[in-house]
C-alpha cells in the first residue's frame, strides 16, 4: 500500500499547501495511507468510532469555536482523547492562533500540530489534490512518452529499434517532450494513467552516436511538458516478412498498464519507412476516433452495404 509521511506533507511546494510545524514534531514520521481528510467534530464531542487510522484532521473555525464553548477541564479531556488517536496529524485551518494547552497535548502524544492559512475549504481542496497525487499506485517503464496533437503517447520497443529518434523527430515537427528511457506511471481515480520522467534525467535524450542531449535547452520550453496523460501506446517491432500485422484496423487492441486498458498499435520498423509520420498520423486518427468518427468501421460497413446490393 502507497503511503507518505506528514514530513512529505510540510515538504510541499507545487500544492501550495501554506503549512507550518506548531508542536508534536516527534511524530513528523507518521505515516498517511488515505487520500481523504477527516473533520473530528463527532470525535470532539465524544464519539470516536467514525475516525479512520492514518488520516489528516482538519479542524476548522466550526471545531475550534466549539471547542471554546468548553470548560477548560472537559475541552483538554476531549482534546487530548482525539490527539492520543491512532491518526497522522491534525491541521489547524485560517492561521487560528492556537492556546497552548492544544500544544502540550500534541507534544504528549507525539502527534504533529500544523497550521495552514487556508480556510478549510481551499486547504481541504488541495490537500485532497496532494494526497491522491502522491498515494496513486505507481509503476515504471522502459520507453519514450511524447505529447503529439495533445494526444500522449507511449512508445515502447526493445532497446535500439529507434524509440528516441523517433521522439526527436516528433520534436523536430512541434510536438512535445515529456520522458525518454524511463516513464514514471501514476494511475489515478478512475482509469487515468499519468506519465512524466524521472527528475534526474528529465528533458534528457539519448540519440546514439550523438549523445545525451537536453531538448529544454536546445528547443526551449515549448518542447516539453512535465506530465501528460497516457492516451496511446505504440510499440515498435522489426519488420518480419512472416509476421502478419494490422492492415485494416477493424481489430482495436489495448495495452494493461496498472489494471487500465489503453488503445494499443504494433508498428513494425523497416527501412524507408517514417516511424514518426506514421505516429503523427496515428494520433490525428484517435482524435477522430475520440470524436466518434472510426475510418475503418465506416469503411466496412460501405462494403458490407455493397456486398449486400450485389447479392440482392
Amino acid at each position: 500500500m502507497p503511503e507518505i509521511t506528514v514530513a512529505d506533507l510540510l515538504g510541499d511546494r507545487g500544492y501550495r499547501l501554506e503549512l507550518e510545524l506548531l508542536g508534536g514534531a516527534a511524530g513528523t514520521g507518521n505515516p498517511i495511507r488515505v487520500p481523504r481528510i477527516q473533520k473530528p467534530g463527532l470525535a470532539l464531542a465524544g464519539y470516536t468510532e467514525q475516525i479512520r487510522p492514518h488520516r489528516v484532521q482538519v479542524l476548522g473555525a466550526t471545531e475550534m469555536d466549539f471547542l471554546d464553548t468548553l470548560p477548560a477541564d472537559i475541552r483538554r479531556q476531549r482534546v487530548d482523547r482525539v490527539f492520543g488517536l491512532d491518526i497522522a496529524c491534525v491541521v489547524i485551518t485560517r492561521h487560528r492562533e492556537v492556546e497552548r494547552e492544544y500544544l502540550e497535548a500534541a507534544e504528549r502524544a507525539r502527534l504533529p500540530l500544523l497550521r495552514s492559512s487556508h480556510p478549510s475549504s481551499v486547504f481541504i481542496e488541495r490537500v485532497t489534490r496532494f494526497l491522491k497525487d502522491h498515494l496513486a499506485p505507481v509503476t515504471r517503464v522502459h520507453g519514450v512518452l511524447v505529447d503529439v496533437m495533445e494526444v500522449g503517447i507511449l512508445i515502447l520497443g526493445r532497446s535500439g529499434i529507434g524509440k528516441s529518434e523517433c521522439a526527436m523527430d516528433l520534436i523536430l515537427r512541434g510536438h512535445r517532450l515529456v520522458a525518454d528511457d524511463v516513464v514514471r506511471i501514476r494511475h489515478l481515480p478512475p482509469f487515468r494513467l499519468v506519465g512524466r520522467g524521472e527528475d534526474l534525467i528529465r528533458y534528457h535524450v539519448e540519440i546514439r552516436g550523438v549523445g545525451i542531449l537536453n531538448i529544454q535547452d536546445l528547443f526551449g520550453v515549448s518542447a516539453i511538458r512535465d506530465e501528460k496523460d497516457i492516451e496511446l501506446v505504440v510499440e515498435l517491432v522489426p519488420w518480419s516478412e512472416d509476421e502478419g500485422y494490422e492492415r485494416l484496423g477493424f481489430d482495436e487492441q489495448t495495452h494493461a498498464i496498472l489494471d487500465c486498458e489503453v488503445p494499443y498499435l504494433r508498428i513494425p520498423v523497416g527501412p524507408g519507412r517514417n516511424i514518426s509520420s506514421v505516429i503523427e498520423v496515428a494520433a490525428r486518427n484517435h482524435l477522430l476516433k475520440s470524436m466518434g468518427h472510426n475510418s475503418a468501421i465506416r469503411l466496412k460497413e460501405r462494403l458490407d452495404k455493397a456486398m449486400q446490393g450485389e447479392t440482392s
